[in-house]
């Protein structure tokens, strides 16, 4: 009797473990902070994130312990339209899903537009809020300071019209806005949060004499700095940038690797990218996909003078007439829409990516804020020039993890070498 008693136990166990939601995933996380007039000890926070959590209905942001949060608002940044949502205790929100809810704190509970799929979809958010939190932001000797551990690693802060930057802890862009605000943008690469403290005081310039140009970004690639509106592309802010990329190194000896390169596309009436390979390699196996609803994507392989024939307008950049040129195609873009694309390719680069005796040498420059490199099956680092964050995949291949706050590319040498267990 006891042994059936401890098989329908078991049994029991097994089903709710099946049946159990899954822990609540995110990426691409980015966060804003307006730091409003500062006698309110207010700022407005946009945070843009994208749920990964497969088959999830909904998304749970923390309201931070302290801040007492007011004028929410949830957008699909897909569509641009307004999504369901409601503040609930952490008792409710374990109720509905998020398992491991922080006792004690309250949540914006976000219905999602589209259930995730269950093999790697994506839902694109922004959560706008704001906050009163007198301890994070308060006047001090005629100025004020924005003092507040910040656990996400991509951030901005828009000091208040009038106000000027006197102190900053973190290594930042200082950037203009449209409207002669100053805005503070970082990334940040090491553990645990960020502990940022801003100062500020009156005496920065208002008005039209302080406006700036909105920065913009050249939509496929870097251009040389000697190239008109290189200066705007400089100072575009780096740590909202939506590109990163993925390189999957295969054998040394056939110089290839495959890789994945995901990019945000919202321009209105755009229905196309261009990759232009670089000079040097050579592509195959193009494919991509939209993140947002899973669909294919329509790819074409051609040149430089393809493009010509068929009066494809690059945007900005030159092309030579015998380079390669992949076109993936997408609906056209409406006003206030935007598109996640993730595009894949397998590139053969023999300059970049060789076997050196008995070491692997992947030898290549990258532009984008954010590129990770995995080694083969049974290879380990052995030197890096770049420093990089080190760790395992879930198959257990070893990846590198760059992050570039700098308005320029690094040049990566990478060298490897076989297990002995391999």
């Amino acid at each position: 009797m006891r042994t059936n008693v401890v098989a329908i136990a078991a049994c029991i166990i097994a089903a709710r473990l099946l049946t159990a939601e899954p822990s609540q995933t995110e990426q691409d996380e980015y966060t804003q902070y307006e730091l409003l007039a500062p006698d309110t000890a207010s700022f407005k926070i946009t945070y843009e994130v994208t749920a990964t959590t497969p088959g999830a209905r909904l998304f749970f942001n923390p309201i931070r312990k302290g801040s007492v949060a007011s004028d929410e608002a949830v957008f699909d940044m897909m569509t641009g339209a307004p999504l369901q949502f409601e503040q609930v205790s952490s008792a409710e929100a374990k109720t509905s899903g998020l398992t491991d809810a922080d006792s004690g704190s309250d949540y914006i509970r976000v219905h999602l537009a589209r259930q995730m799929a269950p093999d790697g979809g994506q839902a694109r958010i922004r959560i706008i809020k704001t906050y009163k939190d007198p301890k994070s932001y308060y006047r001090e000797n005629g100025g004020i300071v924005f003092d507040r551990p910040l656990s996400i690693r991509r951030n901005a802060i828009i000091l208040p019209a009038g106000y000027l930057l006197t102190e900053c802890n973190l290594p930042s862009q200082i950037l203009a806005e449209p409207d002669g605000r100053t805005r503070v943008s970082f990334m940040h690469q090491a553990p645990g949060p960020a502990l940022l403290i801003i100062k500020a005081k009156p005496g920065a310039a208002i008005g039209d004499a302080a406006k700036a140009k909105s920065p913009t970004l050249s939509p496929s690639r870097e251009r040389p700095l000697s190239q008109p509106q290189a200066e705007r592309e400089r100072f575009s802010e780096r740590a909202h940038q939506d590109r990163d990329i993925v390189y999957f190194l295969r054998a040394p000896e056939t110089h290839s690797f495959a890789l994945y390169h995901d990019y945000t596309e919202s321009r209105e009436g755009t229905d196309k990218y261009l990759n232009v390979v670089r000079t040097g390699s050579k592509v195959a196996n193009p494919s991509g996909k939209i993140l947002d609803t899973g669909e294919a994507l329509k790819v074409e392989v051609t040149t430089g003078a393809g493009l010509k024939s068929a009066k494809i307008e690059p945007s900005e950049e030159k092309i030579a007439p015998e380079q390669e040129v992949v076109v993936f195609r997408f609906p056209p873009l409406k006003k206030g829409q935007s598109t996640r694309l993730r595009m894949s390719e397998t590139y053969t680069a023999p300059e970049s990516y060789r076997l050196d005796g008995d070491e692997l040498v992947f030898d290549r420059s990258l532009p984008r804020p954010r590129n990770s490199v995995v080694l083969p099956r049974g290879w380990y680092v052995t030197a890096l020039t770049i420093p990089g964050v080190v760790g395992q995949t879930p198959d257990g291949l070893t990846r590198i993890d760059f992050v570039n706050g700098r308005p320029d590319s690094i040049a990566v040498l990478l060298k490897a070498k076989k297990t002995r267990l391999d």
